[in-house]
């Protein structure tokens, strides 16, 4: 192939692979800013009404926010690393040394897992780590834009939109509310039906335990359950993501037992991803690894090298942590989050609320009888009522998606004392609305 004349404009690369013209980016939807980031907004118009009122935030999936976050001692080591290691570039992974200590120190990986450091990527934060899955889900997997990523009935809020913006679409999976729309083998598989009815593959489920925005635990052997009827039905991937999973009273995921149970091909389609950010209450410290096949993590590190690699900073606080032990690292977070959802879930049944507390870092509530008395169609204005009249902060479930309508994500990644006052002040605040 002759080069073309310098006067005359030229791709970089052979014609065959250039993108092919499309109009469907002028049929997305505008992908809209998250409302989680204003939710707490709304106390202050609270705090002008009752000047020196006490205002609860029970919004918050930010333990560095409500609880004291990542402590200074990890920090000042955090800076000692990173003063010894400079300022030069990266690795768009990040570092070995950090590799290492995800492997070796965090999860103790044993060589029967089949994996190793090169099975590693840091990224900068959870949606970060996600969106580059998501490609990898798409290009790796069936090979086309358009396929599905298949996420829980109420998801997550970034769930929704982080995959579109890729070029993937999302798919609600059907779930019941009196079972936290949880999947079943049923469903995945109805969801696998439903795409190919519509031209369109699962380019990739999302398992989340605990979960966000339900607080729903999923035992270890249901997980590998649903792991392989979703593989073995055509999903290309599947994502564990337990980014909450050291916030509980229990034992956190043991990644050396949890692979065992799957077949070598099997492994080669599974991603995990976890991270700092709740566990450690380091959300704008943005730290998170995925852990994948060979092939997944190159083809990430590929594509990182031309946009987002991981600030050396946000490595050297989860080594630190790593270092120290994490569960030891992380107690300023963990205890005051069990001591609160004790008191909570105690709270929440003798009130007798229909509600979902398992692990992590929320309760889902259902409110729907006391929005409906107002003639409210979801959560949404009930959320500033609360938050305006009553000084308490909630997550409407509406905005999650349309099923989650009748009910409200309550943290409780806050002391005992304030998870109860905030509780109290949501039943005075139900009360009202029926008095």
């Amino acid at each position: 192939m002759s080069l073309a004349a310098n006067d005359t404009p030229a791709y970089n690369m052979p014609a065959q692979h250039l993108i092919p013209v499309g109009d469907y980016l002028n049929q997305l939807m505008a992908i809209p800013p998250s409302r989680m980031f204003l939710i707490n907004k709304s106390l202050a118009v609270y705090k002008q009404k009752n000047p020196g009122g006490k205002t609860y935030d029970a919004s918050q999936g930010d333990g560095g926010a409500s609880l004291p976050g990542v402590p200074r001692a990890l920090l000042e080591r955090a800076l000692q690393l990173q003063i010894e290691h400079g300022t030069a570039y990266d690795m768009p992974f990040g570092t070995e040394a950090y590799r290492k200590s995800v492997v070796e120190q965090y999860w103790k990986l044993d060589a029967a897992t089949g994996l190793g450091p090169a099975n590693v990527i840091g990224t900068q934060g959870g949606r970060d780590a996600l969106v580059k899955a998501y490609g990898a889900m798409l290009a790796l997997g069936h090979g086309r834009m358009g396929d599905l990523v298949v996420v829980s009935r109420v998801p997550w809020i970034s769930y929704n939109w982080g995959p579109y913006g890729v070029g993937a679409n999302v798919l609600l999976a059907p779930g019941q509310p009196s079972q936290g729309w949880t999947y079943t083998e049923e469903s995945l598989q109805a969801c696998v039906d439903f795409a190919a009815r519509d031209g369109r593959k699962i380019a990739g489920v999302v398992i989340t335990n605990p979960d966000n925005p339900t607080g729903l635990t999923i035992a270890p052997e249901r997980q590998v359950a649903l792991a392989k009827a979703a593989l073995k039905a055509g999903a290309a991937y599947v994502l564990f993501d337990w980014m909450y999973h050291y916030v509980t009273d229990e034992q956190p995921m043991d990644l050396n037992s949890f692979i065992q149970n799957f077949e070598p091909e099997e492994r080669k389609r599974l991603m995990f991803l976890d991270g700092i950010t709740k566990s450690l209450g380091g959300s704008n410290v943005r730290n998170c690894h995925l852990i994948a096949s060979d092939d997944v993590i190159k083809f990430i590190v590929a594509r990182a090298s031309h946009a987002v690699i991981p600030s050396y900073f946000s490595l050297a606080v989860a080594q630190a942590a790593y270092e120290q032990g994490f569960r030891q690292a992380a107690a300023s977070i963990i205890e005051p989050t069990n001591e609160s959802r004790r008191v909570l879930g105690k709270f929440l049944a003798e009130h007798k609320f229909e509600h979902i507390i398992g692990k992590g870092y929320y309760a889902f509530i259902n409110v729907g009888q006391w929005m409906k008395a107002r003639g409210w169609k979801d959560t949404e204005p009930l959320g500033q009522y609360l938050a305006e009249e009553h000084g308490l902060a909630v997550v409407p479930g509406a905005y999650f998606s349309e099923y989650g309508g009748d009910w409200v994500r309550f943290s409780y990644a806050t002391p005992s004392d304030r998870t109860l006052g905030a509780a109290e002040r949501l039943v005075q605040g139900l009360a009202a609305l029926t008095a």
